[in-house]
């Protein structure tokens, strides 16, 4: 797991973290945390504790979106939000690109 901590993405997230509360300690899950409901089990927590991070595009750009675990993020009500005609989901290759991050594992800060 020493190799995980050492990835430039999860670098950026720890500096991020100890600017804001040096405290606050990245902890390594032993099971998966892929959706929320997996990081809900694994932390042995409710999922509406646990924050999804949605990347969206737009026809300009992207946008980062965090959900509440329990909730589910609506395309049509960010289109209205935004005033944009064509909001979607980023793409896999999209989301490692801008966050450094894989599906199911972007992180909510140090973006």
């Amino acid at each position: 797991m020493d190799n995980l901590l050492n990835k430039d993405a999860i670098q950026r997230v720890k500096i991020s973290l100890e600017k804001f509360d040096s405290s606050i300690q990245i902890q390594i899950l032993d099971k998966s945390a892929r959706t929320a409901l997996d990081a809900a089990n694994a932390l042995g927590c409710a999922v509406g504790a646990i924050v999804k991070s949605l990347l969206i595009k737009t026809d300009e750009t992207f946008i980062l979106c965090l959900v509440s675990g329990d909730k589910r993020g609506s395309l049509n009500k960010l289109k209205k939000i935004l005033n944009e005609k064509d909001v979607s989901m980023a793409n896999p290759e999209d989301v490692k690109k801008i966050t450094g991050f894989t599906i199911g594992g972007v992180s909510p800060v140090a973006h």
